[in-house]
């Protein structure tokens, strides 16, 4: 689950053996403090959040040391002298709050002395250094928000308040567990999404990324025209396990883009491909990006119910997409066979079943047995953490006990690097929210937006609907999605449900919302990454992208109206998921799909099919709504019957 937005990794170069050394023995502790509470819960999530944050931003320091992206700009001495500071700040840090956490949480709640506000100021500049170097956009709205908390009478009209003192910022935002850096945001991150890691990390150190990734270009050997649907298929797998479309872009897409435009797709549509498919992951269960673990949070409900209720709006995402690639594919007549596949090792095969078994294992003991999210990915971790230990001893099994020992450490060290560079980087990005969101409930910004959307809700539910996505849609211009879901939550959810609308389809809509903001022109960082990656033009695959997620509108929509979607695993979802299903298919054959030669003609029948899906989505009557959905069927079988074999026939004349 790497962090959202981050840049790809800075290759190693001449790093100094011992950062190495430091990294691994910080990043083997960090690991051994968080599997002892996994298992036994020890001191709590606030205790942990206290210790842990300080020496998560430690990892970040040797980490960029080894990576030589630390300060760039500056000399190796001075590199080294900026990091010794930093790294013994923050050892004391994680000391100090250790040692002093009964007190600050007791006696001296409310009351801090000058090394109180001394040590947890000096952390709260830290983690904006870490803002300001990884997540610059957050950086600079936690600045601005940071101003107008201080001199907020300067604002006139409905946001103009008081102003907070200096002191009170810097307590907000460091040394009170309800808010700041130590808050109930990175202490999601080093509790229920760090357990969640613990199972990425085994999956990317066992190589089952790489074999997901061989087992779909073999499905592609069969067809020209199955390369592109394989690559949906891999870059959906590994984006559902990655949590980050950005991410997944700069890892599969390398390879994956390369190979459709080779094929012969033109190269927008093979960036587009690749940008819906690692967009789509977020929404996949049982991972679903980072939003999901904070829709839980925020709704104080388990992870399992955000999950449960997760799988129906990824399977008409997912269906969506693979459908709209197929008719694009369908329409490009130059795409060859791949002219060399990777050979797949029986070793493969069960990597790509161990991956699949996670799904299962998650379902079975989250929704079967009830355990909460972190034993069950506790559990789940062992279970292939043992499977996969056991294929690498048969796979090397003709090697000497020092080269299979030695071939175990390096996996054993992949793991832990992966896991500790992954929750790290995630716990100081939810660190920074948590800032963001200090900010935002002390100046009172949700209740005077709630004005607002109160004054649109007046209007009607369609108004109030326009109101809340362009809030979405500006924050996704400039925000990744977990940021966006939060101040959408914030800001818009609570409003929204205070006039009625049920909190679970309030909820999906920002998380919709904020996956869709991923694509908000004109600041895609998917689509700048396999645009870059394709060397072809960025608005050209973020239109293409666009018309590819089209479904994601759809999801939005259905939120309002037809709620059913999101509310409670049963019968009645199953009944709005074929419709919204139905819609979603409709879009996508208006798109993407040609009828007739005829423009004209051509033109009538998307026209024709689009209305039927709206009927589907939007009708209040059921029986008009089914028959909107048997039209999208009709058009659909018409296509594949009749428009199909003429194309094909069409591209081999």
């Amino acid at each position: 689950m790497a962090t959202e937005a981050s840049t790809p990794a800075v290759e190693r170069t001449t790093a100094h053996p011992v950062v190495d050394a430091l990294f691994l023995i910080t990043a083997i502790g960090f690991f051994a403090a968080l599997m002892n509470y996994y298992v036994t819960s020890t001191g709590g999530p606030s205790l942990l959040a206290s210790t842990m944050v300080p020496i998560a931003f430690v990892l970040y320091v040797f980490d960029a040391l080894r990576k030589n992206n630390f300060y760039p700009k500056l000399n190796v001495p001075l590199n080294y002298l900026i990091a010794a500071a930093y790294v013994a700040f923050a050892l004391y840090t994680s000391y100090f709050m250790y040692t002093e956490f009964e007190d600050l949480g007791t006696v001296r709640a409310g009351d801090w002395d000058p090394l109180d506000l001394y040590v947890g100021g000096i952390m709260f500049v830290l983690i904006m250094e870490y803002a300001r170097k990884r997540q610059f956009e957050l950086f600079i709205l936690n600045i601005i928000l940071i101003l107008y908390a201080v001199y907020g009478w300067l604002v006139p009209g409905l946001f103009n308040h008081p102003g907070l003192s200096w002191k009170r910022i810097v307590t907000s935002m460091s040394l009170e567990d309800s808010t700041g850096i130590f808050s109930n945001l990175p202490q999601l991150a080093l509790t229920l999404i760090g357990s969640f890691v613990l199972v990425l990390s085994v999956l990317r150190a066992f190589g089952c990324i790489e074999s997901i990734l061989r087992a779909t270009s073999r499905l592609a050997a069969r067809s020209p025209y199955a390369l592109p649907q394989a690559a949906v298929l891999g870059s959906f797998g590994v984006a559902a396990v990655s949590g980050s479309g950005a991410a997944n872009a700069v890892t599969t897409g390398s390879a994956t883009i390369p190979a459709m435009i080779k094929a012969g797709m033109p190269r927008k549509d093979s960036a587009s491909v690749e940008a819906s498919a690692s967009l789509g992951g977020q929404l996949m269960p049982p991972i679903m990006g980072l939003s999901a673990f904070l829709m839980a949070s925020f709704m104080d409900v388990s992870y399992g119910e955000v999950v449960a209720r997760g799988y129906a709006p990824a399977l008409i995402y997912f269906f969506s997409v693979f459908l709209s690639v197929y008719l694009l594919s369908r329409h490009v007549g130059t795409m060859t066979k791949p002219a060399y596949v990777e050979e797949t090792a029986w070793t493969d095969w069960l990597n790509v079943s161990v991956f699949g078994s996670v799904v299962v294992g998650f379902v079975i003991v989250m929704a079967v047995y009830n355990l909460p999210p972190m034993f069950a990915a506790l559990y789940v971790f062992i279970m292939i953490g043992l499977v996969l230990l056991a294929r690498m001893m048969v796979e090397n099994r003709s090697e000497t006990l020092f080269e299979q020992g030695r071939r175990l450490v390096d996996v054993l060290r992949k793991f832990v690097d992966n896991f500790a560079t992954m929750t790290a980087d995630l716990t100081l990005l939810l660190a920074v929210l948590a800032i963001l969101t200090s900010a935002l409930v002390n100046t009172g910004i949700p209740t005077k937006v709630g004005f607002v959307l109160v004054d649109a809700a007046a209007i009607n539910l369609f108004v109030l609907g326009i109101v809340a996505f362009l809030f979405g849609a500006l924050l996704g211009t400039g925000l990744p999605p977990a940021p966006t879901y939060i101040l959408t939550a914030l800001v818009i959810a609570p409003h929204m449900i205070k006039i009625g609308m049920d909190p679970w389809a309030v909820h999906f809509f920002a998380f919709f919302l904020a996956v869709w903001g991923e694509l908000t022109p004109p600041t895609s960082v998917v689509a700048a990454v396999t645009s870059r990656i394709a060397n072809a033009s960025f608005l050209g695959t973020l239109w293409r992208t666009l018309l590819l997620c089209s479904s994601l509108f759809v999801l939005m929509a259905a939120t309002f109206v037809r709620p059913e979607l999101v509310l409670e695993p049963g019968l009645a979802q199953l009944t709005a998921m074929a419709l919204v299903m139905s819609s979603a298919i409709g879009l996508v054959f208006a798109f993407q799909a040609k009828f007739a030669e005829n423009r004209n003609v051509d033109i009538a029948f998307r026209v024709a099919v689009a209305a039927c899906g709206m009927l589907a989505l939007f009708h209040p009557n059921m029986a008009i709504a089914w028959a909107g959905s048997a039209g999208v069927v009709l058009f659909g079988c018409y296509w594949f019957v009749q428009r199909r074999p003429q194309i094909a026939e069409t591209q081999t004349g």
